[in-house]
């Protein structure tokens, strides 16, 4: 049976992987919090040492916080152990040790494991790649009121998607926070707009609109057992893979 250890048990999305395994028929092999305190499943108690979950799991799944995400990285390492990264809030350092660790080890990295999700980005791309400049892009996106980082990790991969079809760098051609006199809009940009409140597990929209017509497509998320199945599906093929980086297009044949 294969062992799932968990990175950032504690917390709202450790908790719904650690049932959604266990529906799945598999075993926890334990959970890491900032606190280690309580339990993750009946018998199972946190802890706050990384190595020594990774030694005993035989894949990992990380939904923590990503000042943790250099100790977590480092411990699979050690371990040699597959990790599955699904943390936001990810800067250029924190990619760039993803890289560093992929070279030794399988680490799958998503802003979203919404398999529902990731076939949106798919749609995207596509969307994006056959439609000229002259259509502008624009991602909105909302969230409860409790998440610290915007936009969020699904707009970004919703946003790198159809940067991929324009043939184009995000960074380069990104549009946030609009406010005041700002101008009208640059053409050929990806514009983003976060909204905050309430309980909301995530809604995302892509809207591609030019002169006369406009297209709509997104998805709603309507609790985070979709994140967690996704998750554990994607830690099951991560499982099989060699050393190197993947993202759930490659989970789902995209």
């Amino acid at each position: 049976m294969t062992s799932i250890g968990i990175f950032g048990a504690g917390g709202r999305m450790g908790r719904a992987i650690a049932a959604a395994a266990t529906d799945a028929g598999l075993s926890i092999a334990g959970g890491t919090d900032r606190t280690a305190d309580g339990e993750i499943t009946p018998g199972v108690a946190m802890s706050d040492d990384p190595l020594a979950l990774a030694a005993r799991s035989d894949i990992l799944i990380d939904f923590s916080a990503p000042a943790a995400l250099s100790a977590h990285l480092e411990a699979c390492i050690t371990a040699h152990k597959p990790i599955l990264i699904g943390t936001t809030g990810l800067d250029a350092t924190h990619h760039a040790l993803i890289d560093e660790a992929a070279a030794n080890i399988p680490v799958l990295q998503t802003g979203n494991t919404s398999l529902g999700v990731n076939l949106l980005a798919a749609l995207v791309e596509q969307a994006a790649a056959g439609l000229g400049e002259d259509w502008d892009i624009e991602i909105v996106e909302m969230h409860h009121r409790h998440k610290v980082d915007a936009p969020s990790g699904t707009a970004l991969l919703l946003g790198e998607a159809a940067a991929r079809g324009r043939g184009i760098v995000l960074a380069d051609h990104s549009e946030r926070g609009r406010d005041g006199i700002t101008g009208p809009r640059t053409p050929g940009t990806i514009g983003f707009a976060a909204l905050r409140g309430g309980s909301v597990a995530g809604d995302h929209q892509v809207i591609f609109a030019a002169e006369g017509e406009r297209i709509e497509i997104g998805h709603r998320a309507e609790n985070r057992t979709i994140f967690a199945r996704g998750a554990v599906k994607g830690a099951l093929w991560l499982a099989g893979q060699p050393a190197g980086r993947y993202d759930m297009k490659a989970v789902l044949g995209l």
